[in-house]
């Protein structure tokens, strides 16, 4: 089912027209096109004709947004329906609406029947609500431990004088925002810049879940996300995120027009964002206020629904956090039919004049009560559903501390995921459309199954597809060494002395310019303590600024180092000397504890399949393989990446993760590293 990058010369006429745009657009961009680029557009362009789905992985600086737009222009010239781009980041969103778009349509725009029309969809929480700013919804300030749905309770003051007058740093962003909110032709908070805080941007917007909808809100006419929505409906190319993809493959929501072919970017994320975006969490603490916005705001009597949360908190007293493998207890599940029976009531009283305008706190008043009913139900019907449920508390953040463990004497928030999302996927987004999934890192070897599994592409009933791997430009044997330090000891809890002592001694040698990535926040941190004092170079670590500051100021200062966690792991692109180590503190496996991975690994150890490697041991060679890419970004890098993590080089899995890795020259000698190290940081100091 897999096939190497080969490709033929000649192809189908529209491939020939698909290369020859694309030929144009990379000449026009100064560029040249490769091999890698020629072959992955001709396979998306024949996955379009076929309609078979594609699997396609593309290394680092294949030029692969280029080769899949160009096919999907095409495409969608000649169909009655948009073609979708689908990316896991915002981040990657705007880069190919914001620059590789617009320098693609310039270069190919002449050879075409006629001009295309881009369209960037969002979620509705990313807009201004002009409904809101007109003080359509109530002031409500949230408490602690009373967020709701699968974002952040938006319900809170939207006027200056409410959040500390002008005077305030809040109060003067909302003075700034509703300013910005006059000129804007758009809406999108993006273009706001500088930004503002998520606490400021809420006063000004709405969820899906609290908007009137375009039937009942009076500027609906004038509402930026609608708006964003009409010109996705008549564009060719529309742009969006997974989650909105989630949404509307899983809920059947109206939320991005009809496609018939999708680019899923960033396609080695898919599974864990849908996952995240059908996710939810239940706690009394929701009900509670639940039930305070309900009287608020529909004048209904809410006795039921602080009595059945009252009796939740008791069922709920004492229980341990962690994966319930048979879901709710009895006791547990009658409170959750009592919530259930409580909700459906107010929701009933609460109707009011169907005929009439909807005001902003009744709306929001019954999408919080809807929203407990829906998690009802799924927490009733979990076990039938093949769902996942289990029991967190909340951490706190210090800015000093990070991340504090959990306090299991805090209230339970009661968790609920799908065992897998395959099904789903295979229902809701691989019927009826052609999908193409691209990624740097999207097979382990030359094996795209691990990935096709996850996604529902595997099984009786699977839908036909293809995995290609058009390569890479780079020359990763000579341009990158792999060295794993096999002599140190397995990792155990935070990084160990001699784990320190090995990265001293690697950032000695390169003389800086090392990104170190860790598998948690803390041990960033605590490395970063120990080490400022025993090196002559800057450290920068994590959460001491912002990230678009601190991958910046590694980017323009060769010798200082970059500490940090998993949002590092991905998307930090710098080229160039000032990135010639890249040190892995472990392999990146789920924690032992992670509800979800160990509800999967146990179906499919009872599938009798092997749960470890198919779950953990796939996770970490990819995201592994995420953080070993941080290292050669163009044709002119070289360096090494260093995983202290000796069972790289000890276990039997390693085999498996060391071929989602890139093919760099690999070696256990710390010797060889060291000189390769201060080879490369005398290159740099000159």
């Amino acid at each position: 089912m897999t096939e190497a990058a080969a490709g033929d010369a000649a192809g189908t006429p529209g491939e020939q027209f698909v290369i020859e745009l694309l030929d144009r657009a990379v000449a026009g961009m100064g560029g040249q096109s490769r091999a890698g680029q020629h072959e992955m557009a001709r396979q998306v362009a024949r996955a379009i004709e076929t309609g078979d789905h594609l699997l396609v992985q593309a290394g680092t600086g294949t030029g692969k947004s280029l080769a899949y737009l160009v096919p999907l222009i095409a495409h969608a010239l000649e169909s009655n329906k948009p073609a979708l781009v689908s990316t896991a980041t915002l981040a990657l969103q705007t880069q190919i609406v914001g620059r590789d778009l617009p320098r693609l349509l310039k270069n190919i725009t002449p050879a075409l029947e006629r001009p295309v029309k881009v369209a960037l969809v969002k979620g509705r929480s990313n807009y201004v609500c002009r409904h809101k700013l007109e003080g359509g919804f109530p002031s409500e300030e949230p408490s602690e431990g009373q967020l709701f749905s699968l974002g952040e309770d938006t319900s809170v003051p939207h006027f200056a004088a409410a959040v500390g007058g002008p005077s305030s740093q809040l109060g003067r962003e909302v003075v700034r925002l509703r300013e910005w909110a006059e000129k804007t032709t758009t809406g999108d908070r993006d273009e706001l810049l500088p930004g503002v805080t998520d606490r400021a941007w809420r006063q000004v917007s709405v969820t899906s879940m609290e908007c009137l909808g375009a039937q009942k809100c009076p500027l609906a006419a004038e509402c930026f996300s609608e708006l964003a929505r009409q010109d996705a409906a008549e564009a060719d190319v529309v742009v969006t995120n997974h989650a909105m993809l989630a949404v509307s493959a899983f809920e059947g929501l109206a939320v991005l027009p009809e496609y018939d072919v999708v680019v899923v970017d960033e396609a080695h994320e898919l599974q864990d964002r849908v996952t995240g975006a059908v996710s939810g969490q239940l706690s009394v603490a929701m009900v509670h206020a639940a039930a305070a916005g309900a009287r608020k705001h529909t004048a209904i009597t809410v006795d039921a629904l602080n009595a059945a949360a009252a009796n939740l908190e008791l069922a709920l007293a004492g229980a341990p956090s962690g994966l319930l493998p048979n879901g709710l207890n009895d006791e547990q599940l009658d409170c959750v039919d009592q919530l259930r029976e409580a909700c459906r009531a107010a929701l009933s009283d609460s109707k009011g004049d169907s005929n009439s305008t909807a005001d902003g706190g009744r709306q929001l008043a019954r999408s919080r009560l809807m929203l407990i009913l829906e998690l009802c139900e799924r927490l009733i019907a979990a076990r039938e559903n093949r769902e996942v449920v289990w029991f967190s508390r909340a951490s706190t953040f210090d800015p000093g501390q990070g991340y504090s463990p959990p306090d299991e004497n805090a209230p339970v928030l009661v968790n609920i995921a799908p065992l897998s999302v395959a099904g789903r996927l295979r229902e809701g987004l691989f019927a009826g459309h052609t999908v193409v999934l691209t990624s740097a890192t999207l097979a382990i070897g030359s094996a795209f199954e691990p990935a096709a599994g996850g996604l529902g592409l595997l099984g009786e009933g699977a839908p036909s597809w293809k995995g290609v791997d058009v390569g890479s430009p780079f020359d990763y044997p000579k341009q990158g060494i792999l060295y794993v330090a096999g002599h140190l000891p397995k990792p155990g809890r935070g990084v160990s002395p001699e784990a320190l002592e090995e990265l001293e001694a690697l950032i000695k040698a390169s003389g800086g310019g090392a990104l170190c990535l860790f598998s948690s926040r803390r041990a960033a941190e605590e490395a970063a303590d120990a080490l400022r004092p025993r090196l002559d170079v800057t450290v920068l670590c994590q959460g001491e600024s912002t990230m678009t500051a601190l991958v910046k100021q590694f980017a323009d200062e060769p010798d200082t180092c970059l500490f940090g966690t998993m949002s590092l792991w991905q998307g930090v692109d710098v080229p160039g000397g000032s990135c010639r180590l890249v040190v892995i503190d472990r392999i990146p496996f789920p924690r032992p504890d992670d509800p979800l991975m160990t509800a999967r690994s146990r179906a499919v150890a009872q599938a009798g399949g092997n749960g470890f490697m198919s779950v953990s041991a796939t996770h970490a060679a990819i995201r592994l393989a995420q953080g070993a890419g941080r290292l050669i970004r163009s044709t002119g890098d070289k360096g090494v990446v260093a995983v202290l993590d000796s069972r790289l080089a000890t276990e039997r899995y390693a085999g498996f993760l060391r071929g989602a890795l890139p093919p760099f020259w690999a070696t256990n000698d710390r010797s060889k590293a060291l000189a390769a190290l201060s080879r490369l940081g005398a290159d740099a100091s000159r």
